[in-house]
């Protein structure tokens, strides 16, 4: 029952499934129709035969339906036909009509149809032309600008051709970029930059050989420039003062210069143009590319590439000519290059940013300075001409000052001529050397002659001479010095005046000044004039008349030192009682002359002696004498007498004076007689004399007997008592002993102060003695004595050995 109850609820169920999938089918897609079926399979293995049985139930259900519903409008679709069959006639009718009217239709719009494609064809090409335009308007400002960028090339207005490429490529060419004109344009702005890089540096090396050329004009207007402005000032200064030291025009050659066109000439400089660095060289291409390569972000480049440059051509201008010592306008174009130089590089300082430094201007001046500074050494020093000195001195000053107004420092050029000072100094003293030289050969050495008031007048004014006495005397009359003293006066302050041209517009005070002036001057008396006094001395031809005069000048020009030291003074303004004022050593060198003149005196008389004493002829073995004096020394007394004469024109017009003259004659006097004494005693004990007779010795006192009578006579005034004939003492104790034979009193008397031969000497004694007992020759005194008396023979020989043994004694106790 259970199991019946199951089937009967199992077949409902699969009733009521297939009845759902046949809904489905008729419901659903044919597309979908599969996964329904497969849901008939997936049952019970007969349910698929069950559904098909449904399926033809179903199937035979609508059929019957179908067949109602056919059955229902069949008299409808018949009645349908047959009204269709009627209208057929009607519809084949109207198929014609509607042909013919299509076919008319489609000729009628035939032309409608082609104006139509036209009005498009048109239309689209007015598309393409607005399109077109408006591509060519982004496009024209584009062209125009390249345009106008190959202006500026061609113009080389190269910053403004940058700028126009840097707004082309940000702005412009994106906006039409797509172009293949704008890309060919965009390709070519990077060459075109190297091209402007490139001309822009061609145009730097042009610049750079520009100034190169013209440094030397630079340099040449900003000297002349600073010279005016000094001329200037100095000339208003003048003028405001209206008084003061006016020194002389001429120069060391002796030319005068005009003087009375100097503001005439400044006016005519003052109403040129002033030409400036800017005037000379044009900066644009320095400037230009200085811009360019900011522009092109390569600045740093070009700075280091400009400064190396100008370095080497600092190195090329530094380097001098070889011969630029020889005359002042080779300085004077190594100043105006190497000034036109660093002005150049002051300008493009102050005229640029960056381009150039403060610090590198200054190590370009250092280094430009240590070079100048070796080059002026070394060049200055072959300088011989004193003129060109001071020129080269004038050139360094305005050099440095035009540098020193740019900012650049200058003390070591001021350093520098201290030390070309001292050269131009030397180079003074040689000259002047010449100058006195020349002076002491043309001067006569005797006083000088004054006919008139107006002669005398000349003399005093060109030298500080002042004599109550003399001036009391009548004309003519002579002044006690020769030419060559206010010669050489006027010569010293021609020193003065050229060693104060170089002092001039170092920056030096007064003082300082009036102690290189003073300095200077003490060199020229003690080294220039005292060495050619000195010379002049020394010179053969200058005899005892011009040795006396050459005292006198010494003299006079000791006495006019105080008036250089004056003259100085009205120079500088700078009094003597200053602390630390330089004395001229003047005094000291005049009386260094004085004493090497005197000694040269004493010498040349001494030679004078000596040419008589050669002169003399004795015959030494003469048995008895003349009974006079010899001629030579006859002529040598006489030239004694007017000798000595000569020094009564010594000054003597201060009790200093006299007593200096008579010194210097007392002290000739004495020494010429020493000198004679010494001479004479010579004579006879000279070695190559074997033998001396006693008349010979006779003769030889008549001699000396006279010389005894010069000194007694006086000479020279001022000798006391028999000072003068003590001179010839020795010989005299020597002959008395020989003619009246006094040996035993020598010998007795011997080593006693009171004795009446002592200034015989033992040694003097013996050796004439040894001459005069000598047999060998038959008109010997002592043949006689041998012959006649053996005593006195025996007595001589006893003299001698006696003497021996004195000289002996002498000899064991020294």
């Amino acid at each position: 029952m259970i199991t019946t109850n199951m089937a009967d609820n199992e077949t409902v169920e699969c009733i009521t499934e297939h009845e759902r999938i046949l809904q489905e089918i008729e419901s659903t897609d044919t597309a979908c129709v599969g996964p329904t079926l497969r849901s008939v399979y997936d049952d019970q293995p007969n349910a698929h035969k069950r559904f098909m049985e449904k399926l033809e139930v179903r199937i035979r259900n609508h059929d019957r339906e179908i067949e109602k519903m056919c059955n229902f409008h069949h008299q409808g679709f018949v009645d349908a036909i047959t009204e269709l069959l009627k209208v057929r006639a009607d519809a084949e009718k109207l198929m014609g009509q509607v042909t013919d009217t299509n076919r008319r239709l489609q000729d009628a719009g035939r032309e409608v149809t082609a104006q139509t494609e036209e009005v498009i064809r048109c239309r689209i090409q007015q598309r393409n032309m607005t399109t077109t335009v408006e591509r060519i308007q982004l496009c024209i400002p584009v062209l125009e600008m390249y345009s106008k960028l190959k202006e500026q090339l061609e113009s080389k207005r190269y910053y403004a051709a940058l700028k126009t490429m840097e707004q082309l490529e940000k702005v412009s060419i994106p906006r039409v970029g797509r172009y293949r004109f704008c890309q060919i344009m965009a390709e070519n702005l990077p060459k075109l930059r190297e091209d402007i890089k490139d001309i822009s540096m061609s145009d730097l090396k042009d610049f750079l050989e520009s100034i190169r050329k013209h440094s030397d004009r630079i340099g040449e207007t900003a000297m002349k420039q600073v010279q005016q402005h000094r001329t200037f000032n100095s000339v208003v200064q003048k003028q405001d003062s209206g008084m003061g030291f006016t020194k002389p025009g001429s120069s060391l050659n002796g030319q005068t210069p005009t003087q009375n066109n100097g503001l005439a000439a400044e006016e005519d400089q003052s109403e040129e143009e002033v030409l400036t660095a800017q005037d000379l060289v044009d900066f644009s291409p320095v400037y230009r590319c200085l811009h360019i390569y900011t522009v092109l972000g390569d600045r740093e480049t070009f700075e280091n590439y400009y400064r190396k440059q100008r370095k080497k051509q600092a190195r090329l201008v530094l380097q001098p000519q070889a011969n630029m010592h020889e005359t002042v306008e080779g300085y004077r174009r190594y100043f105006n290059q190497i000034l036109g130089f660093f002005v150049v590089e002051d300008h493009i300082l102050h005229a640029t940013q960056g381009l150039v430094t403060r610090a590198f201007t200054d190590e370009l001046w250092n280094m430009a300075l240590s070079k100048i500074i070796a080059v002026l050494r070394t060049h200055s020093s072959y300088c011989s001409d004193p003129d060109l000195v001071l020129e080269l001195k004038n050139l360094i000053v305005i050099f440095a000052d035009t540098l020193q107004g740019y900012g650049f420092p200058v003390n070591r050029l001021f350093d520098l001529l201290f030390e070309i000072r001292d050269q131009y100094n030397e180079t003074l003293l040689k000259k002047w050397a010449l100058v006195f030289r020349e002076i002491f050969e043309l001067d006569n050495y005797s006083p000088i002659p004054v006919e008139t008031e107006e002669e005398y007048k000349s003399v005093i004014s060109r030298f500080p001479f002042h004599d109550a006495e003399i001036e009391k005397q009548a004309f003519p009359k002579k002044l006690p010095m020769s030419q060559s003293v206010p010669q050489i006066y006027v010569q010293v302050k021609e020193f003065i005046y050229a060693s104060l041209k170089f002092s001039e517009s170092l920056h030096r005070s007064w003082t300082e000044i009036d102690d290189m002036l003073r300095k200077s001057t003490n060199l020229l008396l003690t080294r220039t004039l005292s060495g050619c006094l000195q010379n002049l001395i020394k010179k053969p031809h200058i005899g005892l008349t011009e040795l006396v005069q050459i005292i006198i000048n010494t003299t006079h020009l000791e006495q006019a030192c105080k008036y250089l030291e004056d003259f100085i003074t009205n120079i500088t303004n700078v009094s003597p009682e200053t602390v630390h004022t330089t004395r001229l050593y003047g005094l000291s060198t005049f009386k260094d002359a004085r004493h090497a003149a005197e000694g040269e005196i004493y010498t040349k008389l001494n030679q004078k002696i000596d040419e008589f004493i050669q002169l003399a002829d004795y015959d030494w073995g003469m048995p008895e004498s003349d009974g006079q004096a010899s001629g030579y020394l006859m002529d040598l007394i006489n030239f004694l007498r007017s000798t000595f004469q000569v020094f009564t024109h010594l000054p003597n017009n201060s009790n200093d004076h006299a007593a200096m003259s008579g010194k210097v004659a007392q002290t000739a006097c004495m020494s010429a007689c020493k000198h004679l004494s010494t001479s004479l005693m010579q004579m006879p004990l000279d070695s190559e004399l074997k033998q001396i007779s006693m008349g010979a010795i006779q003769q030889f006192n008549l001699d000396v007997i006279q010389c005894e009578l010069f000194a007694s006579s006086e000479p020279v005034p001022g000798f006391q008592g028999d000072t003068l004939q003590l001179a010839f003492i020795d010989l005299r104790q020597l002959l008395d002993l020989f003619m009246v034979w006094d040996w035993s009193t020598y010998l007795a008397d011997y080593g006693q102060p009171t004795s009446k031969y002592l200034r015989v000497n033992p040694s003097t004694a013996l050796a004439l003695l040894e001459k005069m007992k000598d047999t060998s020759k038959k008109n010997n005194i002592f043949s006689q004595f041998r012959k006649n008396d053996r005593d006195k023979q025996k007595l001589i020989e006893t003299v001698v050995k006696q003497l021996r043994s004195l000289v002996n004694g002498m000899s064991q106790h020294s």
